[in-house]
This record gives C-alpha cells, structure tokens and sequence, in this order.
C-alpha cells in the first residue's frame, strides 16, 4: 500500500473513530456551523462568521446594555438541569467581555440573568462564576477559588461565600488563557455543584447551598457585555444534558393558556373569593404571568411529572425561587408553594406559615 493512501485511510479512521466516541459520549451539537438555526439574538448583534457564533457591537450598534444569544429548542427556550457543556471562544480586538449564561432566566428583548461563566480579553475575570441581572448575587467564585455558597444568617437572603480550598494561583491559571486565540471551555452542572475549566484548567469549583437562590434549571445563552466595541466568537459548541426534555419540560403542553383563580389559602387562611376571582395565570412555554388589580408578575418555570406529587420550580422576574407542588384534574389545576424561599411542600393542606395554595380554573379559547 502507497504511504499517502495508508495515511489518508488511517486518518479515516481515526476521524471514525473520535466521531464514534463522541456520540458514545452522549454530547449533541447545538450549532450547525452554518447559520444560527437554533438561537435567538438581536440580529444586529449576531451572526455567524468563518463558522463560528460571532458577536460585534460598533459605535453605530452599541450593546444597548448587556444582550445575550439563547439556545433554543423548535420554538421554545433550550432548558437545561444537569449537564456538561464543551465550547471554544476567542476575542478579536482591543476589549472584550462575554460569557456563558447557564441554568438562567430570559427576560424581555433578550436579556438573560442567572449563572454566567465568565470571560474578557483582561487578566482577571475569565473562568470566575458571575451571576448576571440587577439585583442578583454578583461574584460568586474568583478564579482559582474552591467555593461554598450558604444563606447569610446575619443578613436574610444575601449570600455567605466560603472559601473552602484552592484549584491553584489565579495568574498562573489564567496564564494558560490567551483570549485572543482559540481558547477551550468547559462548564459542568450537577445538582448544586458548579464547575468551570478552561484549557483543561478547573477555574472554579462551586457548591451552591443557597436554597432560595440556587437555580436547578434554566435557559443557556451567550453573552455581548455593554461598553467598547468588540468581537467574541463561539465554536464546537457541544452539550450533554442529563435532565434535557425529561423531568424538567415533561407536561408543559398541558398547563399552556389562560387560568382565572378559583380559591386561595395563603398560610393556613382562605383568601376573600372576590379579591382570588381577579387573579388571571397565563402560562406559555415555559413562562407565566400572573396579573390581578392590585400587582402583576412574572417569570419562567419548570415541571417534573416523574415525582409525587407532581414537582413545579418557579423563577420570579427578579430572581426569587419557588418550590411548588401542582396537580391538574380536567380543567382544574391546584398548585401549593412555600413563599420566601421555603422547603417544598409535601401536600396541598397549606396549612404551613410560608405555604400558599391556589386552585385555578381553565378558560376556555
């Protein structure tokens, strides 16, 4: 055999053969390459460029504060729970500042908050855990730190972070990174246990014991930070996704429309049936909002139908979690939560100091 034949069959198969061990792997690809099938951006902002995700802001196209591309599933948000995700990035250009939003909230004109694994041509933040929104808990890991995030008893809601151990001296770590060339990034999730690598570098590894703040579930995006004009592209973006349209989207298609409130029981005491009879619930996809009179609000939820009862994980706008039970009979629908960052409810008694049922009636199109 020719010496140029046996090595282009050898490469052959050695393509096979990685191909095969990928797929083994259980990781999918979430970019074609091609076009942005898949994602949803402000288009003056994104596009795809020598086949990879490309982000510019100019002068003339300012960031308009900090926009984000999400992944997308058909036509709903891609929601991911447990799950490893592989990419590259690089920054073109003189200032850069991105990020990898991850289990996060979208809000409106593709604004993301929640986890972020962040990234810049600077020497500081790249491979830190940043959580991104106003209102949000900021810094949760620097680079280089092992992290566990518990409840501040002396300050109700806020984080206490403990620093419990070190993956290494932050510059020699960032060291490894030159933003400006193809740069390896790897992002885990496993139930509250949060882990960042870069160039085969752990930057964090971040336990997340905040209960009422903690994200379980979300939405995955890319993020264009507001400032100077710049450049960040995304490439071979690759995810396995444990939880990935099973527990966590399982019965969605049954909660979607419009539910007035019926009755109410908030901490053991049944709510006036007139104030309730104003309270309109309109879920699509994986959001809800809820409007009465006298407030409105709004957010993205998930459902697990495998456990009983039946599980519901709720986002506010502004970030506060809910732990929820729920049950649909017909057009009836009962859902019971614990407010104020609670432990989820085991029955629908609420009867509890922090829990609130609602029973909700379907209206018909």
């Amino acid at each position: 055999m020719k010496p140029k034949i046996f090595f282009t069959l050898a490469a052959g198969a050695l393509a096979l053969a990685n191909s095969t061990a990928h797929a083994e792997d259980g990781f999918q690809s979430i970019f074609n390459g091609k076009d942005l099938t898949g994602w949803a951006g402000r288009p003056q902002h994104w596009s795809v460029e020598d086949g990879a995700i490309t982000g510019i802001t100019t002068k003339e196209t300012p960031a308009q504060g900090n926009n984000f591309l999400i992944a997308r599933d058909g036509e709903k948000d891609l929601i991911v729970g447990d799950f490893e995700l592989r990419c590259s990035f690089k920054f073109t250009g003189d200032w850069g500042n991105s990020g990898i939003q991850y289990r996060s909230l979208a809000l409106p004109n593709f604004v993301v908050n929640g986890y972020q694994a962040d990234m810049e041509t600077g020497p500081t933040y790249s491979g830190i855990l940043y959580e991104e929104g106003t209102g949000r808990r900021g810094i949760l890991a620097q680079r280089g730190q092992k992290v566990v995030i518990k409840d501040d008893p002396a300050n109700p809601g806020k984080p206490k972070i403990e620093v419990t151990g070190s993956l290494g001296d932050a510059k020699e770590i960032g060291a490894a990174i030159d933003p400006r060339k193809w740069n390896d990034y790897v992002v885990i999730a496993q139930g509250n246990h949060l882990q960042h690598f870069i160039n085969g570098h752990q930057t964090v590894d971040v336990v997340d014991e905040q209960e009422s703040k903690a994200a379980k579930s979300g939405i995955l995006a890319l993020q264009l930070h507001a400032g100077q004009p710049m450049k960040i592209q995304f490439k071979n973006l690759q995810l396995k996704s444990t939880a990935l349209k099973k527990s966590i989207v399982a019965g969605l298609d049954r909660l979607q429309g419009v539910w007035m409130a019926t009755q109410m029981t908030a901490r053991g005491e049944k709510v006036d049936t007139d104030a309730v009879a104003k309270l309109k619930l309109t879920i699509e996809k994986d959001t809800y909002h809820v409007e009465s009179p006298e407030f409105s609000d709004q957010g993205t939820f998930s459902v697990s139908e495998t456990a009983s009862p039946k599980t519901m994980d709720v986002v506010t706008a502004n970030g506060d979690r809910l732990a929820a039970i729920y049950e649909i009979s017909g057009d009836t629908m009962k859902v019971c939560y614990a407010t104020g960052g609670g432990s989820r409810p085991t029955n629908f008694a609420g009867d509890g100091a922090d829990q609130v049922v609602t029973v909700y009636k379907r209206q018909k199109n």
